[in-house]
Parts: C-alpha cells; structure tokens; sequence
C-alpha cells in the first residue's frame, strides 16, 4: 500500500505540488488528475522517490517516511512511465535501441540475459523493433514502456505520467488495468491525467486535494517529513 497525505514540493519561486492526499494498493489503479504538466510530473516523481517533498506524510508497505533510506526503498520497488521531460523515449530512437537501453538499467543480479533481441521476440514487439519510437501507436506505446519497466522484477509500484496525452482513454486504460489486476504479479498503478476519463467508476483522486485518506488506527501516529526545498530528480528511470 502507498499512502501519501497532504503531500507537498516547494518549487524555486513558488509551490510546484500543492498539498496533495490519496492511497493505492497492490491490485489497483489510481487515476490522479490535475490540470499542469509540471504538477502532474511532480507528482509522479515524488511518488516514486525521485522527487523529495517538501512536506506531509508518506508511506510504503506499511514503513513510514523515515528520510534517505526510505527514499531509496521506494526508488526500488518503483518505476515512473513516460514522464515528459524526465524519461520519455527520445524521439531518434528505434523501438530496438530503446529496448537496449533500458534493459541496460535493470540491477545487474536480474539482468541475466536481458538481451534486446529476444526480449522483443518474447515480449512480442519484434513487429514494432525498426521503428522510431515517435512512429509508435499510443497503445503500443504504453505497452512497450510499461513493459520495460516490468523487466525490473523489484517493480511493485508503476506510476504513468499523462498517458492520456498520447491518445484516448481506450488506448491506455486497459493497460493498466490489466497491470493492475494481474493475478500473477498485481501492481499498485497510479496513472496521473488532465482529467478523469467519462465512465470511470475506480479509484480517483486530484492533485491539491489534502484530505485525509482513510487510514488504520496504526497509521495514525505517521510522523511528517523533514521539510526541503532542494527537490532531486536523478534517477528517473
């Protein structure tokens, strides 16, 4: 379970995340919306530990926020998708130089034999290999990326950035849903968007909303962050 409350990123001239609350966990998508890129992207990267906040409390699988370490444990266990200026394929790769690439991040005790070649035949992106990453349909495209960040097997916590600002709903949605639910591996996805698609009836929640999520009686005594003003945004990947 991730848990956030009134989370917040102070930016160098003004509040880059206002105080913002919500909970996902294993076997759910969350859909967060907002209505600024920057705020959305803040979000994801704070959410995933490759942005420190500034203020509220957080929690990961019932350890509460206790400063670097915790930090680099949710770094671990999570990995943001397509975040614009931050990990988006850059548009003179091929889908196969991508795929290299980014199979080069996983911690070398997975790797294996994570090679290009036969991770796409495996996967089922050989049809889409020669092409540049630009030239991607939106569905395939968020299937190939989440795809890569699933080749991480410490990956529990998938956060999308804006998919929706590739396509409709129907090109991304059911991706993550089926991610989500996965009976054999089920991930706490959180995809942030312009706005909540028509029709969703799961769980949703908006960026500056600073409600209390619910919580146990053992969560309550959750101390709040050290305040910073010096966000870190290495390790995007």
């Amino acid at each position: 379970m991730l848990r956030v409350q009134q989370l917040s990123v102070n930016g160098r001239r003004d509040e880059l995340l206002p105080a913002t609350s919500l909970q996902v966990g294993r076997g759910e998508l969350l859909l967060v919306s907002g209505n600024r890129q920057d705020q959305r992207t803040a979000l994801a990267l704070a959410l995933s530990g490759r942005l420190k906040p500034s203020g509220g409390r957080f929690e990961w699988d019932g350890s509460e926020w206790e400063g670097s370490t915790r930090i680099k444990t949710l770094r671990q266990a999570s990995a943001v998708v397509d975040s614009p200026g931050v990990n988006e394929p850059e548009q003179h790769l091929s889908v196969r130089d991508l795929v290299t690439e980014d199979l080069a991040l996983v911690p070398r005790r997975y790797r294996g034999s994570l090679l290009s070649r036969p991770w796409l035949k495996v996967n089922r992106f050989e049809d889409i290999a020669g092409l540049w990453t630009e030239q991607l349909p939106a569905a395939r495209r968020i299937e190939l990326l989440t795809a890569l960040a699933l080749a991480n097997p410490q990956t529990d916590l998938l956060v999308v950035d804006s998919p929706d600002r590739h396509g409709d709903p129907a090109d991304w949605l059911p991706r993550l849903q089926a991610l989500a639910y996965d009976a054999g591996r089920p991930l706490a996805v959180v995809a942030t968007v312009l706005r909540i698609p028509a029709g969703w009836t799961g769980p949703a929640a908006t960026i500056g909303t600073a409600g209390s999520p619910p919580e146990d009686d053992a969560d309550a005594a959750a101390e709040p962050l050290e305040a910073t003003t010096t966000p870190e945004t290495e390790d995007a990947k």
